[in-house]
């Protein structure tokens, strides 16, 4: 089987996902420094943390997400197990845009539903012109998850 090549994807170094990369930090309307929107331009020089470290979920070795889903086309970058609730892996998906295309949200909701991992996934608030840094957190899972999501949040906790 042939692994799934990043290129010309880079929505996590255009700033998707919150990443910190030589002391910059990227995300949402922020990319990268370095990211060309084509690629890196320091490819070479690349840190390990997190730039050499970090997979998403699509670009995986034995991913489950189909091949539509990589994220420059399915509008949503997914990172699998983030945290584990009551012992299931619990995935993230964030929007490559400001929302995850519903095709693809129903998608990810169903796989959530067949491999019983809850979902956590954002979208930027649609009252908003600017992108934020933190954009609206939802949940998708059991009653249950959904509300011990807002529960953290409304503690002030990080999720991951």
């Amino acid at each position: 089987m042939n692994k799934r090549q990043c290129q010309p994807c880079t929505a996590c170094c255009d700033g998707w996902v919150q990443i910190k990369v030589k002391g910059c930090e990227a995300y949402p309307g922020k990319p990268c420094p370095h990211s060309t929107g084509n690629g890196c331009d320091d490819y070479d020089n690349r840190p390990v943390d997190p730039c050499r470290q970090f997979e998403c979920a699509w670009v995986q070795k034995k991913s489950t997400l189909p091949i539509d889903l990589k994220p420059n086309e399915c509008g949503a970058l997914v990172i699998n197990k983030i945290l584990i609730w009551q012992g299931l892996k619990v995935d993230l998906a964030v929007p490559v845009g400001r929302k995850i295309p519903e095709k693809t949200l129903t998608k990810l909701m169903q796989r959530a539903e067949k491999e019983m991992r809850p979902l956590i996934y954002q979208q930027q608030d649609p009252s908003s012109k600017m992108l934020e840094k933190n954009p609206l957190t939802l949940a998708y899972g059991p009653p249950a998850f959904q509300q011990w999501v807002l529960d953290e949040q409304a503690k002030g906790r990080a999720l991951w």
